[in-house]
């Protein structure tokens, strides 16, 4: 059987976006705490932290802020090709070829050299993406797609492409707030998908969709959307402990969003969602799923097994109940993951322009030095 260890612990780049520390449970994105950027920054404010190593004056980020929004005007003939997809297209496969066809609507799409081009267009397909997240919204309930307004940042921009009226306050505060957390998280599988393609020297385009691929796995950014089947599962407050006891206690299933790869702390920004998702919860009038997820929860953490092995919620566990509050379908949740990750993943993708190919050796443990065998004689 072949060693599938993953790559853990060798360190394959060196990088300035973020410092995820496991043990102590904190993650910075240059230089800044997440706990201090969720708190006061803007999505586009760490977009281009994480591009420039640096907060934006007031002009950069107004700069930044409107290119990210007039730019973010997706092609008609790609908003007609997702209206042709088939009923039923998960939406992360709706947001991968949308993505992917917006290349050859883009006039620097081929330009594999100029990192100031690929910072322009870093911002362009953010702002794209968002879009393309929304529109599939509005097609799949048969409404037309609502192109971005100029004067909105990012998280209203989403908020009002899907449901065409001016942004809730509370709802762009809570989608800004998630795009922030997720935006860059080391070199976690997409990322280094990413890096990885460019490292070719293929272009942001076929990086980025990439990155999409990765992401859509349930291992990676799927895990959110599990997390909020299985509170549907549990169903009320009251059945939290019996449903615990009988699947995870004295069963063979996990608890979808507990436990991390990295983290072996508290996920510092789950305890930041923890505190969004209650605030929504409350404000909707709507806590059962919040109720839900502090309840098992708390079971985990009274448990030996969750106790030794230092498993905490991870950013998926309580995104699940704050995307769910924004009345976002479930096959919607990964697809919000890449409208926050397409900051971290440029960032690392202009980094990498111009790198040396990725070329990791493998380990052949496979038979050797066999003698042909004519077929007849198989």
């Amino acid at each position: 059987m072949a060693n599938k260890g993953g790559l853990e612990g060798i360190v394959v780049a060196d990088v300035q976006t973020s410092l995820v520390d496991g043990v102590n449970g904190k993650l910075i994105y240059s230089g800044y705490s997440i706990e201090d950027l969720a708190a006061n920054a803007s999505f586009e404010e760490v977009f281009f932290l994480l591009h420039n190593v640096r907060l934006p004056n007031a002009t950069e980020l107004e700069a930044i802020r409107s290119q990210i929004a007039t730019e973010g005007v997706v092609p008609q003939p790609v908003l007609d090709m997702m209206k042709t997809l088939p009923k039923g297209t998960p939406a992360m496969a709706a947001v991968r070829t949308a993505t992917s066809m917006l290349s050859p609507y883009d006039a620097d799409a081929e330009n594999l050299t100029d990192k100031e081009v690929a910072r322009n267009k870093a911002a362009r397909l953010t702002g794209q993406v968002a879009a393309i997240c929304a529109a599939w919204v509005r097609i799949t309930k048969g409404e037309e797609p609502v192109a971005p307004r100029a004067d909105l940042t990012l998280a209203e921009n989403f908020v009002y492409m899907m449901t065409g009226e001016d942004p809730d306050e509370t709802a762009s505060a809570a989608v800004n707030v998630y795009l922030v957390l997720l935006a860059e998280h080391g070199m976690n599988a997409s990322t280094f998908t990413s890096r990885v393609v460019t490292a070719t020297g293929s272009d942001m385009h076929s990086a980025v969709v990439a990155a999409i691929g990765a992401l859509k796995g349930p291992s990676h950014g799927g895990a959110n959307a599990e997390a909020m089947k299985m509170f549907m599962e549990i169903g009320e407050p009251e059945n939290v402990q019996p449903w615990f006891d009988t699947h995870i206690k004295d069963g063979d299933r996990r608890i979808m969003g507990i436990g991390h790869r990295v983290y072996k702390a508290p996920d510092p920004r789950a305890a930041v969602l923890k505190e969004h998702a209650e605030r929504l919860a409350e404000s909707s009038g709507n806590t059962k799923w919040y109720e839900i997820a502090v309840k098992l929860a708390d079971a985990a953490r009274a448990d030996e097994y969750f106790i030794e092995r230092k498993l905490f919620p991870n950013v998926d566990y309580y995104s699940a109940i704050v995307l769910s509050t924004l009345d976002l379908d479930i096959d919607m949740f990964t697809p919000l993951f890449v409208m926050a990750r397409m900051a971290g993943w440029t960032a690392n993708i202009v980094d990498q322009m111009q790198g040396r190919l990725i070329r990791p050796k493998a380990n052949y443990v496979g038979p050797v030095d066999l003698s042909w065998t004519a077929v007849e004689d198989r």
